[in-house]
């Protein structure tokens, strides 16, 4: 008998979708990454979630979760009755996922609802976590978003078990389908691992965890070798690309783990498929056990079986004093991973079986666990915490915090919440600045035009410092003119020697006047803009200075741009093509591809590039450059890494030269598209307009 099909389409519930233009041409540059959560899958359309969530009852909502923590329901019944280390897990996933090298991850839009982190094998089980939130979500509505939900259950379970906390910042907006645009890893299978060079540090950009599907490490070891040093050297480079440093890895580690159990009771191939393969009839439920009951004492999730501390349920030193009071031996658990246990354990440090029963069971530890043990830096940290717990807690409660809000950006970001009035250099701190008036503006104007600065220089400037602005985790920006600060000043694709006469300048013009150099920066670029085109640029004013004190040089470094499409920019061929790179960056910039295709086009009209391609016209900002680009009076070939030279036909002169960033409009037939339209006759004043929008909206990115 044949499939059942749909009556419309003639599909099937597992339709052949027939070649697609992807698979006819692979390398073909695909554009959907600036095409993403548009309004056609969200149901709010025009719903402010910043406003509303400022006139949410935090206080109202935490102590519906906690009679949630203590409500143990039958269908996933709650270990040792308390769902609060389930949900701190959930938390925790929800956050892991943030990585230093693009920014991207992490629990800003509730992503943990949909594929593929919805079916990690490291996320097992937490589609549970979240069904049991979903009362709380039905009564509070649009108020509260999952994404913050998400982070205040696993909050409200550390408070109601006794652990140190700081609080939580709400105002993360929901997405409504999943995030195309991040890379997690080239593999095509769960815990795959080809991502590393030649060492476990070699370890491809922009990824930080060990393998596909992993939120971190493997806690078995790498590769399930259970090796406490060679995993350490995993811990430490994965956290690191999360942003933690040894002290606030072991800290997490130890914090963490002073809740709850692993779960691993039985054999593993008992185990059902995630819940993006599982059948229909299941709701969304993955991961369901043909083993005995399947759940509570049964249940089989990362296969490591048993709790890490004896109150697993409570905040105590439990987990730094078992690891250091016991010498451990590796075995494996019921469902085959490895673990450890302690050799010769006392009564009194036995577990209670998660039923409530009299059974007692014996701690365990993960090779991940045991490298805080084995490594002398992580050692001595975890000797320091137990010789003092209130540090211990505090470290705990300001890593954690870190975890959580590491992708929100500067505090000023913040919406609403019960979170502490601190400030960590992590938030990139600048005080702010004056909004000035329009006679200040003018002011600036005047002094601007006056300085013998260039257009180019003055636009090129400003666009070297709004640029570093990352839409994934709020980074970068003009705000805070970090330009003039280590490491951006002496960032080779900034011409240092260029920026530092211009900065010069807007120094002198910001003591004479009573504006930010960061807003000098951005007028500067207004002013150069008014100079090519002839029309007026507005400004928004406001922003502050950031001092060299408040900037974290390492983590600034990690912004730096290898290549930049609109500059024109490359320090070295890359395994990628550099208008891939221009793609990437547009969409951490939030840019659309009508954006992206007049920032380009205007750029390299005013003479913006680094490398002299693209150079086809007299300076101003007009239509010129499209309509050379489409000339059909020339032929292109290639004349070197990313540099082709233009023939003309008739001649066979050479006419200009460009890059592969400036003949991706060309050749894409989708960019081509919308450079045709900037190209006609009656368009030159549109394609101004236009330009100056997209333009503010990367001045104005980290700010409005």
């Amino acid at each position: 008998m044949s499939e059942s099909k749909c009556p419309f389409h003639g599909s099937t519930t597992q339709p052949n979708l027939g070649t697609q233009n992807k698979d006819w041409w692979p390398n073909q540059l695909n554009l959907d990454i600036l095409r993403q959560h548009d309004t056609k899958s969200n149901p709010l359309v025009g719903f402010n979630y910043k406003k509303e969530v400022k006139n949410l009852d935090i206080d109202a909502v935490k102590n519906d979760i906690k009679i949630v923590l203590r409500d143990s329901q039958d269908w996933w019944p709650a270990d040792y009755g308390h769902y609060g280390p389930f949900f701190i897990r959930m938390t925790w996933h929800a956050a892991g996922t943030y990585r230093t090298g693009d920014g991207r991850g992490g629990a800003g839009t509730g992503a943990q609802r949909f594929a593929p982190l919805n079916s990690w094998p490291d996320n097992g089980n937490l589609d549970k976590a979240r069904r049991l939130l979903w009362p709380i979500k039905e009564k509070y509505g649009n108020r509260l978003s999952w994404a913050d939900l998400l982070v205040l259950a696993g909050n409200v379970a550390i408070e109601d078990m006794g652990g140190p906390n700081h609080g939580t910042v709400l105002g993360r907006e929901d997405i409504w389908h999943p995030e195309k645009d991040i890379y997690w890893g080239a593999e095509d299978e769960w815990l795959g691992d080809n991502r590393y060079g030649k060492t476990r540090q070699d370890l491809e950009n922009p990824l930080a965890a060990v393998q596909m599907g992993l939120i971190y490490v493997n806690p078995e070891g790498p590769n399930g070798n259970p090796d406490p040093a060679l995993s350490a050297q995993d811990v430490r480079e994965t956290f690191k690309r999360m942003a933690m440093n040894d002290e606030e890895t072991v800290a997490l580690t130890a914090g963490g783990h002073t809740f709850g159990k692993a779960h691993g009771a039985g054999d593993a191939a008992q185990v059902g498929a995630e819940p993006e393969s599982e059948a229909i009839e299941n709701q969304g439920f993955g991961w369901l056990s043909s083993h005995k009951s399947g759940k509570g004492v049964d249940t089989i999730t990362s296969g490591i079986e048993g709790p890490w501390t004896s109150n697993p349920i409570q905040w105590d030193m439990g987990y730094l004093t078992l690891l250091f009071k016991y010498e451990w031996e590796c075995k494996k658990s019921p469902a085959g991973a490895w673990q450890w246990h302690p050799i010769n354990c006392a009564e009194e440090d036995m577990v209670p079986q998660v039923d409530g029963s009299d059974e007692k069971v014996l701690p365990m530890m993960t090779t991940a666990d045991m490298s805080m043990k084995v490594d002398p830096q992580y050692r001595k940290i975890c000797e320091r915490f137990l010789a003092n717990p209130d540090a211990f807690g505090e470290a705990f409660a300001r890593a954690w915090f870190k975890l959580l809000h590491r992708d929100m950006g500067p505090k000023s970001n913040y919406v609403a919440g019960d979170f502490k009035d601190v400030d960590y250099i992590w938030q990139d701190p600048v005080v702010a600045g004056k909004v000035l008036s329009e006679k200040e503006v003018k002011a600036v104007r005047n002094a601007l035009t006056n300085s013998g600065l260039t257009q180019q220089q003055m636009i090129e400037t400003a666009w070297a410092s709004a640029s570093t602005f990352r839409e994934s985790d709020k980074r970068g920006g003009a705000n805070g003119a970090r330009i003039r600060l280590e490491p951006q000043k002496d960032w080779q694709v900034n011409n240092p020697s260029q920026l530092e006469s211009v900065i010069k300048v807007y120094e002198q013009i910001s003591n004479e006047t009573t504006a930010s150099v960061a807003d000098v920066i951005v007028i500067g670029g207004a002013v150069g803009i008014e100079m090519a085109s002839g029309t007026t640029v507005a400004v928004t004013t406001g922003r502050g200075d950031a001092t060299q004190e408040d900037t974290d040089v390492a983590s600034f470094n990690l912004l730096k741009p290898r290549a930049c499409g609109f500059r024109n920019y490359s320090e070295k061929e890359f395994s990628v093509s550099t208008e891939e790179i221009m793609l990437d960056k547009a969409q951490l910039l939030g840019l659309n591809p009508v954006e992206l295709t007049v920032l380009v086009g205007g750029l390299r009209a005013m003479g913006i590039s680094t490398s002299g391609d693209g150079i086809w016209t007299d300076g101003k900002l007009d239509n010129t450059w499209f309509k050379t680009l489409l000339s059909m009076e020339v032929k292109w070939q290639p004349s070197g890494f990313n540099s082709y030279t233009a023939l003309d036909r008739t001649t066979g002169a050479n006419v200009r030269t460009a890059s592969r960033t400036d003949l991706v409009f060309g050749s894409n037939s989708e960019l081509r598209a919308i450079v045709e339209v900037y190209a006609q006759d009656d368009n030159n004043e549109k394609f101004v307009q236009d330009f100056i929008s997209a333009w503010n909206k990367v001045m104005n990115a980290d700010r409005f």
